[in-house]
């Protein structure tokens, strides 16, 4: 987060701990958001595995669906650069992962991320 903090303002602007931590925060708290809302509707469509038509979908239903073809582009660069890569392109070229696999996987890191989001609350109320 420093680093896209340092390169989005001018060299001369300095950006306070306790500002950068906020910043870090809402990140997290809107990943959180995004991922939850395509969460459901993965789950209302009866799938398993979150895909990216559910992020931009779930975009679209928070509101941020000014952000769509910035996202699509950045996946659709990723996919190809992914592809480039003998590691991660055999991976998508292969399907990786098993479903099940994939599933557990995903379920440890939203496990995780509650963790973490748990954490972060517990150390805001001590300081409230």
């Amino acid at each position: 987060m420093a680093k896209i903090i340092k390169e989005m303002l001018p060299p001369d602007v300095r950006v306070a701990n306790d500002a950068r931590d906020m910043l870090v925060e809402c990140c997290v708290e809107f990943i959180n958001l995004v991922s939850s809302e395509s969460n459901d509707i993965c789950s209302n469509e009866e799938k398993r595995t979150i895909a990216p038509e559910h992020v931009i979908k779930a975009l679209e239903a928070l509101g941020f669906g000014e952000y769509v073809m910035e996202v699509s582009a950045a996946y659709e660069q990723h996919k190809a650069e992914s592809l480039e890569s003998p590691r991660i392109g055999a991976k998508w070229n292969d399907g990786g992962l098993t479903e099940e696999e994939a599933i557990a996987k995903q379920q440890g890191m939203f496990a995780a991320a509650r963790a973490r989001m748990k954490a972060m609350g517990a150390k805001q109320q001590q300081h409230v």
